[in-house]
C-alpha cells in the first residue's frame, strides 16, 4: 500500500487529510505538537502517529526513519504552520510592527522546516516517483491587512516546492490552496468573529484525493478545481 507522511496531522486539514488517505488504504505518518491530540487523530487503522515539531532536528530524523522503515515514500505533505505573533488583541499584526523574532519563528516553522525535511527525503521521493504536496493559502498570492508575514512564508513555500519538482523531475510538486475551512487557526486569526459558515476541513478531502490520483503537472492549483469520482476513488489504491 502507498505511504504518505503529513506534518500537522493532529488537527485541522491534516487529520482530516490523514483519515481520508488512511480510509483509502494508505499507511500514513502524521505528526504533531499536541502529542495528546494527534493520538486521538490517529483512531483507524494505517495512522502512525509520531507526536513531535517538526521545526525540531530531532523530531524531523524520527520521521525519517519512520519512512525508511517503511517506505518508499509516495507522497510528502507540507501541512505544519503557524500563523505566527498574535499580539495583545489577538491579531496579526501589520508588517511594520513584525520583529526579528517574529520573522524568524515563521520562517523556520513554514519555510525552513519544510525547506530541510524534503531535502531529507528527497532521495525517497525521488526512487518512488513520489508527490510534493504543500499545503498553501490565497494569503500567498493576496495581500490582507495584518496577514503579511504569514502570507509571504506561504508564497516562500509554493516557491520551494516547485522548484523542487523543477530540479527534480521524478517527482511531482504541488502548492494547493484549499480555501477557507472552519479551523482553530481560521478562529485565531479572527477573534471573536462567527465562522460557522466556513466549510470543514473534511470538506475539501475529496478534492485533494482527487487532486492525488488525477495527478496533473506540477503547478499551483486550488484544491476545488478537482472533482473526486467513484473511478478514481478506486484508482487511489495504486496512485502512484
Amino acid at each position: 500500500m502507498p505511504l504518505a507522511l503529513v506534518t500537522g496531522g493532529s488537527a485541522g486539514l491534516g487529520r482530516a487529510l490523514a483519515h481520508g488517505l488512511a480510509d483509502a488504504g494508505w499507511t500514513v505518518i502524521a505528526d504533531g505538537r499536541d502529542a495528546d491530540r494527534l493520538a486521538a487523530a490517529a483512531d483507524r487503522p494505517g495512522i502512525v502517529a509520531i507526536p513531535g515539531d517538526v521545526s525540531d532536528t530531532d523530531h524531523r530524523a524520527a520521521l525519517v526513519a519512520a519512512v525508511r522503515e517503511r517506505g518508499p515514500l509516495d507522497l510528502l505533505v507540507h501541512n505544519a504552520s503557524t500563523l505566527g505573533p498574535l499580539r495583545g488583541d489577538t491579531r496579526l499584526p501589520r508588517l511594520a510592527d513584525v520583529t526579528v523574532d517574529d520573522l524568524q519563528h515563521v520562517w523556520r516553522h513554514n519555510l525552513g522546516a519544510p525547506l530541510v525535511l524534503t531535502t531529507q527525503l528527497l532521495p525517497d521521493l525521488r526512487a518512488a516517483g513520489g508527490i510534493l504536496l504543500a499545503i498553501s493559502s490565497d494569503a500567498a498570492v493576496e495581500h490582507y491587512e495584518g496577514w503579511g508575514l504569514y502570507g509571504a512564508s506561504k508564497a516562500g513555500l509554493d516557491h520551494i516546492a516547485l522548484t523542487f519538482a523543477a530540479e527534480n523531475p521524478e517527482i511531482t510538486s504541488y502548492a494547493v490552496d484549499p480555501g477557507d475551512m472552519r479551523t482553530q487557526m481560521h478562529a485565531d486569526a479572527f477573534p471573536g468573529e462567527d465562522i460557522s459558515d466556513r466549510p470543514l476541513p473534511e470538506s475539501v478531502v475529496p478534492h485533494l484525493l482527487a487532486l492525488l490520483a488525477e495527478r496533473p503537472a506540477s503547478g499551483r492549483y486550488r484544491a476545488r478545481e478537482f472533482s473526486l469520482r467513484a473511478d478514481i476513488v478506486r484508482a487511489l489504491q495504486g496512485v502512484v
